[in-house]
C-alpha cells in the first residue's frame, strides 16, 4: 500500500520507496523537494518566510535560509550527496496586494523564492526544475518512487517538473 506524507507550512518530511509527500497551500510560501534518485529517497520542506529572526523562533523549518540548511542536515546524515540530489521548487507567489509603501506584504513570495535561490546555491545544490511567482497557491507533491513531482496549481492545469 502507498504511504502518504502530508508537509504543513513550516514542517519538513522524508520518506523512502512507494510513497508521496505532498504539501498544500503554497501562495507565498515555498516548497523545496530533495530527491535521490539511487536510493529513492526524498524529502519535502515547506518554508514561510525567507529568514530566521536571531534568537526569535526555534522552528528552523519555518524559515528558508535555517530550514533549507537543516533539511539538508538531516539528508547528509541519512547518505545523500550533492551529486545526486535533484532540486525542484514551487511557489513564491504573489498572494496579497501591495497595500504599505514599504510593499513588504506584496513581496514576501519573491523574497522567499530570493534566499531559496540563494541557500541553494551557498550548498551547491542546483535547481532542476521551479514553478514560482504568478498569484495563485499551489500544490507540490514529491512521488518518492519515480522522484517525480506534480504541481496542482489552483484553477490551473496540473504540471510535472
Amino acid at each position: 500500500m502507498r504511504r502518504q506524507y502530508l508537509v504543513r507550512i513550516s514542517d519538513m518530511k522524508m520518506a523512502s520507496g512507494d510513497a508521496d509527500i505532498t504539501t498544500y497551500a503554497l501562495g507565498s510560501c515555498v516548497g523545496i523537494s530533495f530527491y535521490d534518485p539511487y536510493r529513492k529517497m526524498g524529502a519535502l520542506l515547506h518554508v514561510l518566510l525567507p529568514e530566521q529572526p536571531v534568537g526569535r523562533d526555534p522552528n528552523d523549518m519555518k524559515y528558508a535560509d535555517s530550514g533549507i540548511r537543516k533539511t539538508w542536515s538531516i539528508l547528509e546524515q541519512n547518505g545523500f550527496t550533492r551529486e545526486n540530489t535533484i532540486v525542484k521548487i514551487a511557489g513564491g507567489a504573489r498572494m496579497f496586494p501591495v497595500n504599505r509603501k514599504d510593499g513588504v506584504l506584496g513581496d514576501i513570495g519573491r523574497k522567499n523564492v530570493e534566499m531559496v535561490r540563494k541557500v541553494l546555491a551557498e550548498k551547491k545544490l542546483p535547481i532542476r526544475g521551479e514553478d514560482v511567482g504568478g498569484d495563485a497557491a499551489r500544490t507540490m507533491t514529491l512521488d518518492v518512487g519515480t522522484g517525480k513531482v506534480t504541481i496542482r496549481p489552483a484553477g490551473g492545469t496540473e504540471i510535472s517538473l
